[in-house]
């Protein structure tokens, strides 16, 4: 039987530089489900009519169209992906309630405390920029812990939280530039995870140009 499903059931609306977008195109690699990516240009404040239509109530990017019904936010849409298409094609939750639970919780670390801390380290100059430097280091520094010695978040396979946060490493160089760092040097577990998610053609086909996203960045944040 073909687990491919035809691309008019199954539509992405997202911007290719939206990292958590390209959580939900990766997720879909990987079930390998077909699907029409309709891009939304984010640096036009005006929202297109099928993103109103689609999400009245956040106006915002990512949105799953499925058989024309609409899923919102990307950690929902990751489980929906996973649950929706699920027989005959590979898992990416951990089997195991409590890794499941971890994997939520590190996804909602990501989401809230990480990408807080990217903000405003992008954002900042001068001594708040070292501030902010160091918690962002601390964080990726607690995610690196949780890693440990693991090839992936979930063990051996590339799942749910590698799929969560890979999307950030389109900003690793970025995040070096702006802060005078390496990341090697500072978490080299984490980096070392990214190159192997990076080897992977699930990722490599859906993240875009590091430089390309950093330069865009810039524009967003007031980067000089």
């Amino acid at each position: 039987m073909d687990n491919m499903s035809s691309t008019s059931d199954v539509v992405v609306v997202d911007w290719r530089f939206n990292g958590f977008g390209m959580r939900v195109r990766i997720a879909l690699e990987e079930k390998g489900v077909k699907y029409e990516f309709k891009e939304e240009d984010l640096r036009n404040p005006q929202r297109s009519r099928l993103v109103l239509q689609m999400n009245p109530v956040r106006r915002s990017v990512p949105i799953l169209i499925h058989n024309g019904l609409p899923v919102c936010d990307s950690s929902i849409i990751l489980e929906y992906i996973e649950e929706t298409w699920n027989d005959g094609h590979r898992r990416l939750r951990p089997d195991d309630p409590y890794e499941r639970a971890m994997a939520r919780f590190w996804l909602s670390f990501i989401d809230n405390k990480l990408f807080s801390t990217q903000t405003r380290f992008l954002k900042s100059k001068g001594e708040a920029k070292e501030e902010e430097k160091k918690e962002l280091i601390a964080d990726f520094n607690r995610l690196e812990e949780f890693l440990g010695g693991k090839e992936y978040f979930g063990g051996d396979e590339f799942g749910f939280l590698d799929i969560g946060f890979i999307p950030f490493s389109t900003m690793f160089a970025g995040y070096e530039s702006h802060g005078n760092f390496k990341l090697a040097d500072e978490c080299p577990k984490l980096s070392a995870w990214a190159a192997r998610c990076l080897a992977r053609e699930s990722v490599s086909k859906v993240l875009p140009d590091f430089s390309e996203t950093y330069e865009i960045h810039k524009i967003f944040y007031g980067i000089e």
